[in-house]
């Protein structure tokens, strides 16, 4: 008896079903990776988080996200540190840190916070309705200005050997998880020609 995938495809499912995996889709990934090896991070104080904390209006038993106001599992770069695939000189530090959400944070992106904040994107306060934008706009303002970031011009305080070499592995990186995707995807095919041969023989019996 054949598959009747026409009707298969139009039938609702009880459960989604888990996609291939994409190896080349770890692409971006990689890119963080590799460059956030090379950011530094200034570990904060407890007196340093506490006063942050108080400039955004936030307890210490109780912090929320700073952008959308729900329950904060994370701390979230303010400046991005990677921008257009390359660091911008931007570093982890209190200063350049507020608490977020993931919903917030993986939105977010590289995307100025502010112009983020109001825009339309998927998962923002605005396209998810939050209340009191404005207030918390406010409150990251002046928490902007509550410190000047660090910012270091990483391609310039490093050899233009060492830097090259860095960008040359990450470059070989990508090409790899190309290639490796490629041969993925003949292997599935002609694992799904070998299981189409046993169905066709099973139907056959």
């Amino acid at each position: 008896m054949k598959l009747d995938k026409t009707r298969a495809k139009k039938r609702t499912r009880l459960c989604q079903m888990p996609t291939p995996g994409n190896i080349a889709g770890r692409s971006s990934s990689i890119t963080n990776a590799f460059f956030n090896a090379i950011i530094p991070i200034d570990d904060p104080s407890e007196e340093e988080e506490l006063e942050a904390l108080q400039i955004l209006g936030m307890d210490r038993n109780d912090i929320r996200c700073a952008y959308c106001g729900e329950k904060s599992t994370e701390w979230d770069h303010l400046r991005a540190i990677i921008t257009d695939q390359r660091p911008t000189g931007f570093i982890t530090e209190i200063a350049n840190l507020v608490p977020a959400c993931g919903k917030c944070n993986q939105s977010k992106g590289k995307t100025e916070w502010k112009k983020w904040m109001v825009g339309p994107a998927k998962l923002s306060p605005t396209t998810r309705g939050v209340l009191g934008i404005e207030d918390r706009i406010a409150r990251l303002s002046k928490y902007e200005q509550w410190r000047k970031p660090t910012r270091i011009p990483i391609e310039e305080v490093i050899s233009q050997e060492l830097w090259n070499e860095h960008l040359a592995n990450w470059n070989a990186v990508r090409d790899l998880l190309t290639k490796s995707q490629k041969l993925a995807t003949e292997i599935r095919q002609a694992i799904e020609r070998y299981r189409l041969t046993l169905e066709t023989r099973k139907a056959s019996l």
